[in-house]
């Protein structure tokens, strides 16, 4: 995926442009708000040679106005793929079950790894090594939090997190971590994760340091508290000189600007933060690239649902791989074989 991310980057770079992703089509579900997600997404699209079409939520208002299930049905039928950035980590996860083509993950209050993947990616290109840095997140454990630390456990990075009480990482997802770790062999499986109340400790011979905002979206009733609470748990010049020398500074934006991080380090020579916002183009047109250039040359029928009588009475069975969550794109789109109706052949007589 990287590898791939750094072609498509050098290839734009030279003024040369692809298609190959020619009549494919990304739908855009946006619960929320967007600057770098939406541009970023619409402009891979269009310089790989598809289109994308942009449903906000006042458009569709999912679970509300229409069930999930049956829109992930209708756009099945439509669209080649889709990105959802909404609230719930469970309305990401029944999309998947009930489409038949590829469901991104643009944001949920759990997790955001379209951002992690370009945050390693971005780390990567600059330190020309994952395996063995130190990355460590000041702030409150949230959902980029959660996928950066996902992703440290998998490509060997030590991750450290200085977050107040109360806005820590939960023991359960550190204890799955730790399983994570030692299912790619990692040497220090139990080092895969720190946590601690102390921003300079957590700073302290640090490769990467990264931070968030204090208030996201839909958190906006809580600021008061959370500014008081995180008020300490800021990336300041005092942070800077306690990491590694050269320090990467990151941040995911929008940035506060005098709360999270200073303007001075937002600004500095250690931010490597608008690089990291450019990457999310790159890292998004690889991630759509490997998913849709793909489906051409998958042939996968579409399941048969079975009639009510022949159903075992409480019995649910597991999905075939094409709807699970997280699966790889399982038809081939709107009109190809396992997407789109299809009219039965009559039989010659």
């Amino acid at each position: 995926m990287f590898s791939m991310a750094q072609g498509l980057k050098k290839a734009l770079a030279k003024g040369k442009r692809e298609n190959s992703l020619e009549g494919k089509t990304l739908a855009l579900i946006f619960e929320k708000s967007s600057l770098r997600t939406r541009v970023s997404f619409e402009v891979a699209m269009s310089q790989l040679g598809g289109n994308s079409i942009y449903l906000s939520r006042h458009d569709i208002d999912l679970g509300q106005r229409e069930a999930v299930k049956d829109v992930a049905h209708t756009l099945s039928r439509y669209v080649h793929a889709a990105a959802l950035r909404t609230y719930s980590q469970g309305t990401v996860e029944e999309m998947a079950r009930h489409s038949t083509i590829p469901i991104i993950n643009a944001l949920s209050d759990t997790y955001h790894p379209c951002q992690a993947l370009t945050d390693f990616f971005t780390i990567k290109e600059k330190l020309g090594k994952l395996e063995g840095l130190t990355l460590s997140f000041i702030g409150d454990a949230n959902n980029v939090a959660r996928s950066l630390a996902c992703l440290s456990a998998r490509f060997g990075v030590y991750f450290r997190i200085a977050s107040p009480v109360g806005y820590q990482l939960s023991p359960t997802f550190v204890e799955e971590l730790g399983r994570r770790a030692r299912g790619v062999g990692r040497a220090s499986p139990d080092r895969a994760v720190y946590l601690t109340n102390d921003p300079q400790e957590a700073a302290r011979g640090a490769d990467v340091l990264y931070t968030d905002t204090w208030v996201s979206m839909g958190q906006e009733q809580e600021a008061e508290a959370r500014h008081k609470v995180l008020r300490d748990y800021q990336v300041n010049n005092s942070l800077l000189r306690l990491a590694r020398e050269g320090v990467l500074v990151m941040h995911c934006l929008p940035a506060h600007r005098g709360e999270e991080i200073t303007e001075e380090v937002l600004d500095g020579a250690h931010s490597i933060v608008f690089d990291q916002a450019e990457n999310r183009l790159h890292v998004q047109k690889a991630i759509l690239k490997f998913l849709l250039s793909r489906q051409s040359a998958i042939k996968e029928t579409r399941p048969r649902v079975k009639p009510a009588l022949e159903r075992s009475e409480g019995a649910v069975s597991a999905p075939p791989p094409s709807l699970r969550s997280g699966s790889r794109a399982g038809s081939g789109g709107p009109g190809k074989k396992g997407g789109g109706y299809q009219a039965p052949r009559r039989r010659r007589r």
